[in-house]
């Protein structure tokens, strides 16, 4: 390795021999094969790793010792090391080391669950046709196996204690390649490159080592002088995918940063922009970027998507003006016209399930919710009642006003509290923690009444503003979001509201679209658990 190149002048890095030497070590571990010298050996190591052993037997196979003092690369078995450094440690400071790897590997399979988590959300809540479907599932699946992996190693560590004799061998594989050609790694310079310690006036071809405009170190695999596919890494994490001409990412990669987080999906010019999917240790956002902010998913809807609606007395008309709704009739003919949709075919699909509007603060009933509620569950609507907040009376009397003027039979839908109060409104009840402790109230009581939990329905705007304050009702409860806007909210909710200009056969004018977070095999789960007993 330490004879592999020898420079003596500055390069286009700016760099000393050292610096050099530093970068081949790179790509050296980035490939895995750091028998490719110069002077082409016949006699190379192909294989190298350190075994940890435990009162004289073999338990646990890594690369080397992180500078944090814990193992690196390590699993129960040695298939997949390839490079292994020589370690010189006592088996005092060895015991140290194991036991913060233990502390390590713990919190790793925290972090691990917490991921799965995010990501079986996504998967439970699309299928195959959704875009980048088979991206996320294929991650999901990688971490799971990471998961065991974590697990079983654990377990091998399980048996040392205070008392266990540990020590550190190293196994090597070398091999006579004789005459077999070598494509070397290059280290380009100067508008040339270093090959074999040879300054070379030729295309990029193979494997090498750059820099990109901001002297970020790249790895990577050269075609006709272009860079087809590397690894670079800066101060803020690691990209390993496709590049354009001028080294910036481009086209599909991943970027694991070094806070723990990981996006994957399609670049343009250095930033996200398409498809992609960023995992936190406890979020997860999956849709549209555009020059490096996220928009949101943007969903296609199609006959296979659970639509809904809901209704008040508006869609009865207005003033002395009456309109009946023809419920034999009823079909979503269009998903509203304030946004953009991403939509395929025509638009005709069934409505799955309704909400009516019961009740408003302690004085207001829907003169219309008894009969349409009637009608709903005649021509076999899954069907619920929703009351609307008001910030100027106690949630308690709301609760049992609601309550009185419902109905709660065996197969509804759980009951929604509709919450749209202004910013002033919040601020005269008492501020975020009042209202919170208002919404708590009603949600406890008429939990208690029907043996089921309420959804909670606010816009947008309310959850960017405040709901974070509320992490225990974001948590706890189903949410019903109003986003009209292209993109699907950036939160776990049941049910998204789409649109308040939908059109639907068999009602008068304006209906509030709804589209339900997930497929059949979803719904059909939601109706079973979900509903009043």
């Amino acid at each position: 390795m330490k004879d592999y190149i020898l420079i003596k002048k500055k390069t286009a890095f700016g760099c000393s021999m050292a610096a050099i030497t530093l970068m081949t070590a790179a790509v050296v571990l980035m490939f895995r094969h750091p028998s490719e010298t110069r002077h082409k050996p016949a006699i190379v190591e192909t294989m190298s790793y350190n075994i940890l052993k435990a009162n004289g037997k073999s338990i646990l196979f890594f690369r080397d010792i992180t500078k944090d003092s814990i193992l690196r690369d390590a699993d129960i078995k040695p298939d997949n090391i390839r490079y292994g450094s020589k370690i010189t440690v006592s088996e005092k400071d060895l015991h140290s080391i194991v036991k913060r790897y233990k502390a390590f590997l713990k919190d790793r399979q925290i972090e691990l669950t917490e991921k799965e988590a995010e990501m079986d959300y996504f998967i439970k809540r699309h299928n195959v046709r959704d875009e980048g479907f088979d991206m996320i599932a294929k991650h999901y699946d990688k971490l799971s196996e990471e998961s065991i992996a974590v697990g079983k190693i654990i377990n091998t560590l399980s048996v040392i204690t205070d008392s266990t004799r540990l020590e550190i061998s190293r196994k090597v594989s070398y091999e006579d390649t004789g005459r077999k050609p070598y494509s070397g790694i290059f280290v380009e310079t100067d508008g040339g490159i270093w090959r074999y310690g040879t300054w070379l006036r030729t295309k990029r071809e193979g494997k090498g080592i750059s820099h990109d405009g901001k002297g970020n170190l790249i790895c990577g695999t050269w075609n006709a002088d272009t860079i087809v596919e590397g690894r670079r890494t800066d101060g803020k994490g690691t990209y390993h995918g496709h590049f354009n001409k001028e080294k910036e990412a481009e086209g599909h990669g991943s970027f694991a940063a070094a806070d723990g987080t990981y996006y994957e999906g399609r670049w343009v010019g250095g930033l996200r922009n398409g498809f992609g999917f960023e995992l936190g240790r406890s979020h997860m956002k999956a849709g549209e970027w555009m020059n490096g902010v996220y928009k949101g998913e943007r969903i296609s809807y199609t006959s296979e998507r659970i639509y809904g609606i809901d209704i008040s007395r508006y869609q009865h008309g207005k003033g002395r003006k009456y309109y009946p709704i023809y419920w034999n009739r009823l079909r979503i003919t269009d998903l509203g016209r304030l946004s953009k949709k991403n939509v395929s075919g025509v638009v005709n699909y069934p409505v799955s399930f309704v909400y009516i509007k019961s009740t408003e603060g302690i004085s207001i009933r829907n003169r219309y919710y008894a009969a349409d509620y009637k009608q709903a569950r005649k021509h076999g609507f899954h069907c619920g009642a929703y009351h609307f907040f008001s910030t100027k009376t106690s949630a308690t009397a709301q609760a049992r006003y609601f309550i009185r003027n419902s109905f709660f039979k065996k197969g509804d839908l759980p009951p929604v509290l509709d919450v749209e109060p202004t910013h002033k409104q919040i601020v005269k009840m008492g501020g975020e923690t009042a209202l919170f402790n208002a919404i708590r109230t009603w949600m406890r009581i008429v939990r208690q009444h029907t043996g089921v939990k309420p959804v909670l329905y606010v816009s947008q705007n309310f959850v960017n503003k405040y709901l974070n304050a509320a992490p225990d009702i974001k948590k706890d409860y189903n949410i019903w979001i109003a986003r009209y806007g292209e993109y699907k909210p950036d939160i776990k909710l049941i049910y998204w509201q789409l649109s308040p200009d939908g059109r639907v056969n068999g009602i008068h004018g304006d209906v509030d679209i709804n589209v339900f977070n997930g497929y059949e095999d979803s719904f059909d789960s939601f109706i079973k658990t979900e509903r009043i007993k």
